[in-house]
């Protein structure tokens, strides 16, 4: 299973929100610092998001995300204030991996066409982001009237195959994703990689993933507060095949 550990930058500083509330920020730890632990503990994929970017509809923290880049070999993938072509182009030469490409897909569907067709699906992901049913934007603080569903079968046609699928409401709550939610939309929508976030604190929830055909899940708020230890993130990450071989701490 993929695990990507996830950073989100305020102010060029590591955060946490609680269900993507601004008011409810938690400063965790100095973001280069976070990342040269992750690099150190050999994990290979990290989660980046510009919450600034996200909020004001264009890139705030590019600074630390080009730090951040140098500092580890991980594959990285960036959302948060991605709404241009040129945007993109930006990263994608800075080495950005994969770009997460939110609002802009209830906003302005036609340019996840132009940007897959440019850069490719491997390139572009879209994040969908769900509150009570609906997708919310700009940064979680707009609802939309579009279903997951919805906009999940909508970007496929535009060629998109990867989705990172987030439940609001359990967002930095520690108390499980949302795997209804999930098992729901990769029936409806099989042949597309979707990445789970939001809630993922335990084995079990991993475990429960899997067992619902999601391969991977984004890890915030517990590995930050150690409920998820770094190198168990590792085992699990390298050892998957024997997954139930390993119990938590």
């Amino acid at each position: 299973m993929q695990l990507y550990p996830a950073i989100d930058l305020l102010a060029g500083q590591s955060v946490r929100l609680t269900q993507g509330d601004y008011r409810q920020v938690s400063l965790t730890a100095d973001p280069l610092t976070q990342v040269k632990n992750l690099t150190a503990t050999g994990l290979k994929h990290l989660h980046l998001v510009d919450l600034d970017g996200a909020r004001s509809q264009q890139p705030i923290n590019q600074a630390v995300i080009s730090t951040i880049r140098q500092h580890t070999p991980a594959f990285i993938e960036l959302g948060g204030g991605i709404r241009t072509l040129a945007i993109m182009d930006h990263y994608l030469n800075a080495g950005i991996d994969r770009l997460i490409l939110g609002s802009v897909a209830v906003t302005n569907p036609e340019l996840v066409t132009q940007a897959v067709q440019k850069f490719g699906a491997d390139k572009i992901a879209v994040g969908i982001d769900a509150r009570a049913g609906k997708v919310a934007t700009d940064g979680w603080l707009t609802t939309s009237t579009q279903s997951p569903t919805h906009l999940m079968q909508a970007m496929v046609r535009r060629g998109v195959t990867t989705f990172i699928v987030t439940d609001i409401g359990r967002d930095g709550m520690m108390k499980g994703p949302n795997v209804a939610l999930l098992a729901m939309l990769h029936q409806t929508v099989p042949n597309v990689n979707i990445v789970a976030s939001g809630g993922v604190h335990t084995l079990a929830d991993l475990t429960a993933l899997q067992t619902a055909g999601i391969q991977a899940a984004v890890i915030g708020k517990a590995w930050q507060t150690g409920s998820f230890p770094l190198n168990k993130l590792k085992e699990l990450e390298d050892n998957d095949a024997d997954k139930t071989h390993y119990s938590m701490p």
